[in-house]
């Protein structure tokens, strides 16, 4: 056949081909199919114990395919006319070779893409032929090195390598290219860049990015004419010096590496515009902040510690968030305030605790302030100094209050002061005539200013239309106003203040609003979004809606609402969401039908009760037919049912078209919750664009909540499931929720796929585990979530095979545009989360960012994985699988999770091998939050935790709450959120008593009621159980103290935020242990309990958090805080170390005059102090009633019969377990009668009894201490100033094995006459330092090197006075004059240069 048809027998008539990741490849003769299999099954997932030899056996095309093509056949291409030829994109269309069509038209082709086609060679003669190509992309191919031909495009411009496997540029004759300007080589295996890149004297754009490299390439600062420079996601740790001769470079990319530092000789790049450097390990920016040209500087997820505003003059935007910043400073000057043109500047997620007043006075040109995440208590006056303002975010700090100079910001369009403790806002805010968006959510507000006055009273406010104020008529239409109504309008309109002309979006949620402030709200006419939820409202005033007629988004959940105004309900034409949940209404009125853009409507968890069917009075759904979600559950009285009693001819000649009772009106209905309600006729089917819940809100003994929201896009994008004695068993359940928060039409396919069938499969996988091969809930899991992704796969092919033939047999033909929209679906997926139940076992598999958090005693504990790519660990299985991240965190550039189902294009870069964690219940655990990012990004994980505690009465309510907060806090996707209690598994107890942790009783019962209005002013502690009533009689007391902290407050930086971080723990603590805060003397507590118990278990669960806070880095590096390990490597000291003594007995109770809150005297409180001064830091230091205390109720295992949280403490602390250490008789300073004393650890902590504490740590080991390295930079610059003293330079030698260039450069340098160079080696004129150099030695160099730096600059001062002095005296001598400003410059000189006088002991 080959010889009738004239073809080449030597040539094999058919190639074997591999298909994946929508690409094709020719399959090379060194691999083995089977081999590649296996492979890319263990990067899609897969473990050998799940059979990797049968599953190679069985289908696996949605992972990798092996096709057969003939090789003498050609691709078929459709007609290219000749407006297009020019640009022709032949994305994967599986092709071998160029389609002869593009032969004829080669010359007049500029771009030419081939990505993802099986083709290794270009011909060479196309290449050739192609005289005007310009740009040539060949990525996703496969190619293991440059084709040939490439070499001979002369013409080309840009050349695009990526996602390819090309190992080295060696041979890739790129040289040959002398125009070439543009060049991507990321996501490629290449470690080195060839010598000849030097030559490329045309590129300036050059993309490295997600290769192997761990040194910057050498020839890198050879290529002076580079522009742009991307080497992200390599594993380099150091910047070359080299670097700073690229003095043409604008934008450099470093994300994702492991650089520290930038070197000295970064002032070089001096046409440097933009700099990425996010996610390294740098510490320091004040060099590269000052670079002439620098526009912008991304440096977040660093280590930096202290910041330097002394940027270059054309800096604009510095981000410098995720930094653990304590130390921010401003340097003044006149030349700096002129050139200043910093516009954006982001320092949140710090660990800043002020602003000094002058902060803001060099930074006048700012638009955009982003302080998120500190430790602030005030913001400075100087505020209003930033008159170019327009957007300022300082949420989650301390602030109790914002700057009055607020009110000059009058381009401020967006203020976010979420989760601080302002109790109010300043009246000046009504000036801000451009404010558009304002947060306040989760503050302490109670009060709201009326508008100023004269220029708008509250009379004008209100009284705006006299016409709008009588009381309408029943049933005489409203007149149309008349020309003196609309001017007298409008000029009440211009009399309001600025606010009022401006606001649409007010977020007031989580505050202590009561009725009283809502009248001044009405004034905001231009309100769009109003979020009032949990509050204290009771009731809304009748006209509260009257003037907020451009409302579009209202919130009043949480609240104690019984009834919602009518009166002008019809007004908000534009109202498309209501959330009303978590109130008191009984009946919901009529008026609601009047909502005829309402498409969002919440009116859970309330108390409803009423006749849906008598819908003249009462609302009824059907009217609202623009509903896309309506949640009605948690409402247990509601009751749906068709009425028949009331069917009179009238009745039922108006409700033919409408069965009130269903939702068939509904079409566009998305969510429908009827948890808990009463249904009794039909209700709209759970399909794929539609969720309707309808079981009850208990599974297994066990309570749950759950709550969701569409988002902006109106799009089904979570699912969940729950399924109650699963297996037919009555200790199995199951909780789980799959989809995706930024969701797309078709995401509810994938999600309602997994959601039907995870249950069958994970039933399957666990009565198929091998007992013999030890295989556990673990593997079935695993198996489960990879199985629904390979059935899913064939699933949605079917359906698009399907669809296919449906086009096909209407059209005849299906066209490729349709064919790519039916197979878009594969480019979806979903991230999911599984919490199986098994007694009381859990265990929790998830895959992408749907997480669960369990809250144990009011302490919040992660027990899932968020995939992100930009995790290390992720990033290297990604590239692993031949996947890369880009600087945006994206994988591929596509998705934002590492991990999860669908995204088979991803795939196996992208797999849904989840992470499984286990964890034992036990009375001490409340509750389990699962949620998808919609939460997680926008509230942490203890704000979360202490928001559900508040609400844990009802989890329903609970859920509720965190999805409002959600919502306020800036989420605006599919958000899903489940909080299912827990301790109903523990005791057979009524419904409202199965939340919360049996420790917390005696907590109960000893609350004070006391008033909002005298709680501390600390939003972080107003949502945790209120404090206890002070104890008397017989209490235990506690003292506690910082070890070493006069020291660490005189030399260590990040003290402040380290002692915010310590107060907020112990307070925190004090709370949810029922303790009482008596007084605190600086840092030193002092606290009292009702009982021992509860006081041994707050200094246990103290000192085991201690190791956890997120200390400033200054804390760690000093001795005082660094981390230490016990012999078996376990860690027991980390951070700030707490002293703590305890001691119980009567002593004398008495409140203060002043603070009013209880205090203590007598002999038992000195006693108790000097067993607390007996401590050593870390150390909990016990008296004898209180070690007999412990053994008899812990040791001993005897609970107190008398006390009913007795037990359950017993069992706290026996959990964290106790070790007692006997100290002896020991006698105290002012007390006659000695203590025996005992030391009490944590079981964790025993190591620290075999710590050395003979003395405490002097101020030396408060500082940052030095290291090695450090030492040895400083001897350098030793060495330097010595050799300029001297009026010479000191030059390294060069290295005797480089480059030729590099010799050359050097051989050719001429040397001065006056041998004003030096070439030595630095390393023989510095002082040895060796690695293992303790502290003592280091100081002793330190000491060294100080004297020989202060005698080089001595003489290095001297010098630059010239003859100055010689001059001066001869004019002494001669008795002249000397002017003013001579004797201050010399004398300024003299100060210099002498050497500084030791300081004298005056004692």
């Amino acid at each position: 056949m080959n010889h009738k048809l004239f073809l080449d027998e030597t040539r094999e008539p058919h190639s074997l081909y591999v298909k994946e990741r929508e690409r094709e490849r020719v399959l090379a003769s060194t691999e083995r199919p089977a081999d590649l299999v296996r492979r890319r099954l263990e990067q899609a997932g897969y473990d050998v114990a799940d059979g990797l030899q049968t599953l190679g056996a069985e289908e696996i095309g949605f992972l990798i395919k092996f096709i057969y093509k003939s090789n003498f056949l050609g691709d078929a291409v459709k007609q290219i006319g000749d407006s297009s030829i020019e640009y022709i994109d032949l994305t994967g269309r599986s092709l071998k070779t160029i389609p002869i069509l593009l032969h004829t038209h080669a010359q007049k082709i500029i771009h030419l893409n081939l990505s993802r086609n099986p083709m290794l060679e270009i011909p060479l003669d196309f290449i050739q032929s192609c005289t005007t190509l310009r740009e040539l992309r060949l990525s996703n191919m496969a190619m293991k090195k440059v084709p040939q031909s490439v070499r001979h495009s002369i013409s080309l411009h840009r050349l695009d390598l990526s996602c390819n496997r090309i190992a080295d540029l060696d041979d890739s004759g790129l040289d040959r290219i002398p125009k070439l300007a543009s060049l991507k080589a990321q996501n490629n295996r290449i470690d080195k860049l060839p010598q000849f890149f030097a030559e490329l004297r045309s590129l300036k754009f050059l993309n490295i990015s997600n290769n192997k490299f761990r040194t910057m390439p050498s020839v890198i600062h050879e290529m002076t004419n580079l522009v742009d420079l991307d080497i992200s996601f390599n594993s380099i740790s150091s910047l070359p010096p080299e670097i700073g001769l690229l003095r043409s470079l604008q934008r450099l990319v470093m994300v994702g590496n492991e650089i520290s530092k930038f070197p000295n000789e970064c002032t070089g790049l001096v046409s440097l515009v933009n700099l990425d450097c996010r996610r390294n390990n740098i510490t320091d920016l004040s060099l590269v902040s000052k670079l002439p040209r620098l526009q912008q500087l991304l440096a977040d997820h660093n280590a930096v510690h202290a910041l330097d505003l002394v940027v270059g003059p054309y800096m604009q935007v510095l981000d410098s968030s995720h930094n653990d910043i304590t130390q921010l400073t401003v340097a003044s000057g006149t030349a700096l305030s002129v050139h200043f043109r910093l516009t954006s500047l982001n320092i949140s997620h710090a660990k800043l605790s002020s602003l000094d007043d002058i902060a803001f006075s060099h930074l006048t040109a700012l638009e955009t302030l982003r302080i998120d995440h500190n430790a602030f208590r005030f913001i400075p006056e100087t505020l209003g100094l930033l008159t170019l303002l327009t957007t300022f975010t300082c949420s989650d700090n301390q602030l109790d209050a914002l700057p009055e100079s607020i009110g000059n910001l009058q381009r401020l369009v967006t203020l976010d002061a979420h989760n601080n403790s302002l109790t109010e806002l300043p009246a000046s805010m009504w000036q801000c005539g451009a404010l558009v968006t304002l947060n306040v959510t989760s503050n302490l507000l109670i009060n709201w200013h009326d508008p100023p006055s004269p220029t708008a009273s509250m009379e004008n406010l209100v009284l705006v239309d006299t016409s709008i104020l009588a009381p309408p008529m029943k049933d005489v239409p409203r007149k149309p106003s008349t020309a003196g109504s609309i001017l007298s309008q409008s000029s009440s309109i211009r009399s309001l203040p600025p606010l009022a002309r401006s606001l649409q979006r007010l977020y007031l949620g989580e505050n202590r609003l009561s009725d009283d402030v809502l009248h001044p709200l009405t004034a905001l006419r231009e309100l769009r979004v109003l979020n009032l939820s949990f509050n204290n409202i009771q009731e809304l005033p009748s006209s509260f809606f009257r003037n907020l007629t451009s409302l579009e988004e209202i919130y009043l959940s949480g609240n104690k609402l019984s009834t919602i105004p009518t009166e002008d309900l019809h007004r908000l034409a534009s109202l498309s969401v209501m959330f009303l949940n978590g109130n008191k209404l009984q009946v919901l009125p009529s008026e609601l039908a009047k909502l005829k853009s309402l498409t969002v409507l919440d009116v859970g968890s309330n108390v409803l009760k009423y006749n849906i069917n008598n819908w003249e009075f009462d609302w009824n759904w059907n009217f609202n037919t623009a509903l896309k979600y309506l949640n009605l559950s948690g409402n247990k009285r509601l009751k749906i049912q068709p009425d028949q009693s009331r069917m009179s001819m009238a009745h039922q000649q108006t409700s033919n078209r409408k069965v009130l009772a269903d939702f068939a009106e509904l079409s566009q209905l998305r969510v429908l919750g009827l948890m808990d309600v009463t249904v009794t006729t039909g209700i709209p089917e759970d399909d794929e664009v539609r969720r309707v819940r309808t079981s009850l809100s208990e599974v297994n003994q066990m309570a749950y909540g759950i709550a969701d929201t569409l988002g902006k896009k109106d799009h089904l994008g979570m699912l969940d499931v729950v399924v109650p004695e699963f297996r037919g068993r009555k200790d199995e359940c199951i909780f789980a929720m799959f989809g995706r928060f930024d969701a797309s039409p078709m995401n509810n396919r994938v999600s309602k796929y997994l959601c039907e069938n995870f249950v069958k499969v994970f039933a399957d996988h666990l009565e198929k585990l091998d007992d013999k091969a030890k295989e556990t809930v673990h593997d079935a899991l695993r198996r489960t979530f990879l199985t629904l992704n390979k059935s899913m796969h064939a699933f949605l092919m079917s359906s698009v095979n399907l669809s296919r033939k449906m086009s096909a047999a209407s059209t005849s033909t299906a066209t490729i545009s349709s064919l790519a929209t039916d197979l878009s679906i594969l480019r979806n997926g979903a991230s999911g989360i599984v919490v199986y139940f098994v007694g009381k076992t859990i265990y929790v598999a998830n895959a992408g960012d749907a997480l669960a958090v369990i809250s144990r005693q009011g302490t919040a504990h992660l027990a899932s994985r968020k995939h992100e790519p930009f995790d290390r660990g992720e990033t290297a299985r990604i590239r692993l699988a031949e996947g890369w991240v880009s600087p945006k965190g994206l994988v591929n550039e596509e998705i934002e999770v590492s991990r999860s189902f669908g995204f088979y294009h991803l795939l196996p870069a992208v797999n849904p091998r989840p992470d499984i964690m286990t964890w034992e219940l036990s009375e001490l655990d409340e509750f389990i939050i699962i949620a998808n990012r919609g939460l997680w990004d926008y509230v942490s994980y203890r704000t979360a935790v202490d928001i559900a505690r508040s609400e844990k009465a009802d989890p329903m309510i609970a859920a509720q709450k965190l999805r409002d907060f959600a919502i306020s806090y800036g989420a605006d996707g599919s958000t899903m959120i489940m909080v299912i209690s827990v301790s109903g598994l523990f005791e057979a107890r009524s419904r409202q008593a199965t939340v919360g942790s049996l420790t917390e009783v005696e907590t109960y019962l000893a609350r004070k009621p006391k008033p909002k209005t005298q709680d501390i002013g600390d939003v972080q502690l107003s949502r945790l159980p209120q404090e206890v009533l002070a104890p008397t009689g017989h209490v235990a007391l506690v003292f506690t103290d910082i070890r070493n902290s006069t020291h660490l407050w005189d030399a260590n930086a990040g003290m402040p935020t380290a002692m915010r971080l310590h107060n907020q723990l112990l307070r925190r603590q004090l709370r949810l242990c029922g303790g009482y805060e008596v007084k605190t003397e600086g840092d030193a507590f002092m606290c009292s309990f009702q009982n021992v118990l509860s006081a041994l278990k707050w200094c246990l669960t103290v000192q085991l958090d201690l190791l956890q806070e997120s200390w400033p880095l200054e804390v760690l590096e000093c001795e005082d805080g660094k981390e230490t390990y016990d012999r078996s490597g376990k860690l027991i000291e980390r951070g700030l170390s707490v002293r703590m003594g305890i001691h119980c007995g009567m002593p004398v109770c008495e409140p203060d005059p002043i603070t009013h809150r209880m205090d203590y005297f007598g002999p038992m409180v000195n006693r108790a102090a000097r067993i607390e001064g007996s401590a050593a830091g870390g150390q909990i230091m016990c008296s004898a009633d209180v070690v007999r205390e412990i053994q008899e109720r812990v040791i001993n295992k005897r609970p107190d019969e008398a006390d009913p949280a007795s037990k359950a403490l017993i069992d706290t602390i026996d959990r964290i377990g106790v070790e007692l250490v006997h100290v002896g008789e020991k006698r105290m300073k002012g007390l006659e009668i000695p203590e025996v004393l005992s030391l009490v650890y944590p079981k964790d902590l025993i190591g620290r009894f075999e710590l050395i504490t003979a003395d405490e740590p002097d101020a030396a080991c408060s500082r940052v201490q030095f290291s090695v390295s450090q030492m040895r930079e400083l001897a350098m610059l030793c060495v330097r100033l010595e050799a300029l003293a001297s009026s010479r330079v000191l030059r390294p030698l060069p290295p005797r094995k480089g480059s030729a260039s590099n010799v050359a450069s050097v051989e050719s340098l001429p040397l001065p006459q006056d041998k004003v160079v030096i070439y030595a080696d630095p390393n023989t004129l510095i002082p040895h330092v060796d690695d293992k150099a303790t502290d003592r030695e280091l100081m002793t160099i330190l000491d060294s090197l100080s004297v020989r730096i202060e005698s080089a600059l001595s003489m290095l001062t001297l010098r630059c006075m010239g003859d100055t002095p010689r001059v001066l005296l001869r004019d002494l001598q001669q008795g002249e004059l000397i002017d003013e400003r001579t004797l201050i410059q010399v004398l300024t000189l003299l100060q210099a240069a002498l050497p500084s006088a030791p300081q004298q002991d005056v004692s």
